[in-house]
């Protein structure tokens, strides 16, 4: 059951050194949701064979050009394309003020919907859900109102053993209600346990997208086991100041909210346009947290493998 990460973007502010502005693609289930859609997403979900047409969901972290430049573009062309289904966007306030204008001066209409969810940038709470996962929002600090993303997969039902199927001649509906965790009566009568015909489900996973912020020790209860945490990395730590001044983060500072947090990946990104070599800073942030990885464009990263629950 797929749970993978495919970096579109990993640069800050502009394209440079082959990396592009913030866009990621989470495929949970062969469901995607977009994160953010800087300048030239479109181009890069072409170059990976990620299908806009599977995107029903868009996540807006702020309105800084390096995440949102994309997707005017991006709408564009799925309606250039052909679509008629629902899009809906959750971004803090000015996501609709800002799309409206774009389409207003370039006399687009849209042949689909465009649905709004203006996020508090000052709470945690949940803001979308579907038949995989649930979506939460992180309350984040920058210079202009910003939100991170936690994704969590549902409970998946319980896998029936499939000679149980033929052993005791189960029907549809008796199959369904063993997968919910229900005994069920056989031909001849017998109450069969559900713990004999069936195994426990592969554990849920989790995905958290914080991006762009300062340093916030306080999100470490909010990231708690988190399997995989991407966390802005702009800086290395001999430029603190500067993240200070900025609203940034350090590859040292977002280790060091992994290792706090207890997550199982840190996966780094958002790098400043001035480190054409990105080993430094990844050096720096396994200084602390050794199970962290950098992102890189067309880079896909999962969970590792499915365990079951206890």
């Amino acid at each position: 059951m797929r749970f993978e990460l495919t970096i579109l973007g990993s640069n800050s502010a502009i394209p440079a050194n082959h990396r592009f502005p913030s866009a990621q693609v989470l495929n949970v289930m062969d469901r995607l949701y977009l994160i953010d859609c800087g300048e030239g997403t479109q181009m890069r979900m072409t170059e990976y064979q990620v299908r806009r047409n599977r995107i029903h969901q868009i996540f807006i972290s702020h309105l800084h050009g390096d995440h949102v430049y994309g997707l005017v573009g991006l709408l564009t062309t799925m309606n250039l394309n052909g679509r008629k289904e629902k899009m809906q966007l959750f971004s803090p306030a000015g996501l609709r003020e800002f799309l409206e204008s774009q389409f207003f001066y370039s006399q687009v209409v849209l042949a689909y919907e465009l649905e709004f969810h203006v996020v508090d940038d000052q709470r945690h709470q949940l803001l979308f859900e579907d038949g995989v996962v649930e979506v939460y929002s992180i309350p984040l600090e920058h210079r202009i109102p910003s939100t991170g993303f936690l994704f969590r997969e549902k409970q998946r039902q319980r896998n029936i053993q499939p000679t149980a199927i033929t052993e005791y001649g189960l029907s549809i509906p008796q199959i369904e209600a063993v997968k919910r965790g229900e005994a069920v009566t056989v031909a001849d009568g017998r109450i069969i346990a559900n713990a004999s015909i069936t195994l426990p489900p592969y554990r849920s996973r989790s995905y958290a997208y914080c991006s762009d912020t300062c340093y916030l020790p306080q999100l470490q209860h909010l990231l708690r086991g988190v399997d995989l945490l991407y966390h802005e990395t702009t800086f290395l730590h001999d430029m603190v100041d500067q993240a200070v001044k900025t609203k940034h983060s350090t590859a040292l500072q977002a280790a060091t909210l992994a290792r706090d947090a207890g997550v199982g990946q840190l996966l780094m990104g958002h790098y400043s346009s001035r480190y054409k070599e990105l080993s430094p800073l990844l050096e720096e942030a396994r200084s602390d947290f050794p199970n962290s990885v950098l992102g890189r464009e067309g880079g896909q990263y999962s969970d590792a493998p499915e365990r079951e629950a206890l």
